[in-house]
């Protein structure tokens, strides 16, 4: 799978655990950034990582911030982006498997390298359900996306 990985400055420390973590989970990454601790704004990394979705470079995106909410209300601007916080194992899988979510957002000041290294493993490997009232709820999200 390839998958994309941002952060702002906040995030950036937590960004190269988790793109290490990534890559020994045999995924290829796309990193938009940020590459140093230098303050940068989180929405302009959100829509660098949310465009990669959107064009299918990359089948799924992490973003790290500091809470991870910042990163997570950016992705959610773009149209055809689900994004979701989490910082449990459940939420990690269930929001892939539930509500079909693209982008999950992590905050490097909320979890540390090990849980971050979990949440990765959980959102990766989950697969959206196929149960029929879960995707009727996506396809409602879909329909709320086209009004605008």
């Amino acid at each position: 799978m390839r998958v994309v990985v941002g952060s702002d400055h906040a995030g950036w420390p937590l960004k190269n655990a988790v793109v290490e973590h990534v890559r020994s989970l045999g995924h290829e990454v796309i990193d938009v950034g940020s590459f140093d601790d230098q303050p940068v704004d989180f929405p302009v990394i959100a829509r660098a990582l949310t465009q990669k979705v959107i064009s299918g470079d990359a089948e799924r995106g992490i973003m790290v911030c500091g809470t991870g909410v910042g990163a997570s209300i950016a992705a959610n601007k773009i149209k055809g982006i689900r994004a979701a916080v989490c910082h449990d194992i459940h939420s990690a899988h269930q929001s892939v498997e539930h509500d079909d979510v693209n982008v999950m957002c992590i905050g490097a000041k909320i979890v540390g390298s090990w849980l971050a290294q979990d949440l990765v493993s959980s959102y990766l490997s989950a697969e959206f359900s196929t149960d029929e009232d879960c995707r009727r709820r996506v396809e409602m999200l879909h329909a709320m996306d086209a009004e605008g």
